[in-house]
C-alpha cells in the first residue's frame, strides 16, 4: 500500500511550518501496523501555484491514501476536515505574494466536495488521547482548503482516499505549558499515526486482499 504524506512549508508569520515537522515525523515512525506500508512525504511551497504543479506529479504516482496536514493557528483542536470548499481567499495573497482575483477555485462548480473518507472511523481514533480533536466542515478559504479541494476532486470511486487534517500551533518544548493554543509534539505525531492507521484500516476494508 502506498501512502502519500503532505504538509506545507513556511509563510508569512510562520518561518517554520508545524505540518512539514509533522509529516517528516510521521513518515519515520516504525511499528509493526505500518510494515509493508510505502510512505512518501511531500511539503508544498505555501502557494496556489505549487499545489497546482506538484500535486497532479503525486497522484499520477497511484497513492492509495493522501494525507494531507496543514496549520490553523485560530484553532484549539485537531480538525478532521470533512468537506472542501470551493472557495480562494481574496484577502490573503500566499507565500509569494500572489493574491487570488476571483473566490472560486472552479468558476460554475459546486460549493463544496465532501471528502471520501470515514470521518467517524477517524474521530473515533482520536477521541480519548492527549490531543483535542473534532471534525470540521470548514477548510477556510486559505491554501490548505486547496489541495483538499484539488485532490477530491481527483479521486474516482474512493481512489485514493484523501483526508485532511488541520493542526494548531505546536509546542515543541513540553516544559513551555503556557502556550495555551498549542499541543505538544510527540502526542501530535501520536495522534497523526492513528488517523494514518484508520484510513489504512479503511483502504483495507475497501479492497481486500
Amino acid at each position: 500500500m502506498r501512502v502519500l504524506l503532505t504538509g506545507f512549508g513556511p509563510f508569512p508569520g510562520v518561518p517554520v511550518n508545524p505540518s512539514a515537522v509533522l509529516v517528516k515525523a510521521l513518515a519515520r515512525r516504525q511499528r509493526p501496523a505500518l510494515a509493508g506500508i510505502t510512505r512518501t512525504t511531500h511539503i508544498f511551497a505555501t502557494t496556489y501555484e505549487a499545489v497546482d504543479r506538484d500535486l497532479p506529479k503525486l497522484l499520477a504516482r497511484n497513492p492509495d491514501i493522501v494525507l494531507m496536514f496543514g496549520l490553523a493557528g485560530s484553532r484549539r483542536h485537531v480538525c478532521i476536515e470533512t468537506r472542501a470548499r470551493n472557495a480562494v481567499s481574496l484577502l490573503f495573497p500566499d507565500a509569494s505574494g500572489h493574491r487570488a482575483e476571483r473566490g472560486l477555485i472552479v468558476q460554475g462548480g459546486q460549493s463544496a466536495l465532501r471528502g471520501n473518507a470515514p470521518f467517524a472511523d477517524l474521530l473515533g481514533a482520536l477521541r480519548g488521547r492527549a490531543i483535542p480533536c473534532r471534525l470540521s466542515r470548514d477548510a477556510g478559504p486559505y491554501i490548505c482548503n486547496f489541495p483538499y479541494w484539488r485532490g477530491l476532486e481527483r479521486a474516482n470511486g474512493g481512489h485514493p482516499l484523501v483526508q485532511f487534517v488541520h493542526i494548531p500551533w505546536v509546542r515543541f518544548d513540553p516544559r513551555r505549558r503556557h502556550q495555551s493554543r498549542s499541543v505538544a509534539f510527540r502526542p501530535l505525531v501520536t495522534a497523526a499515526e492513528r488517523v494514518l492507521l484508520a484510513l489504512i484500516a479503511a483502504k483495507r476494508r475497501q479492497s481486500p486482499r
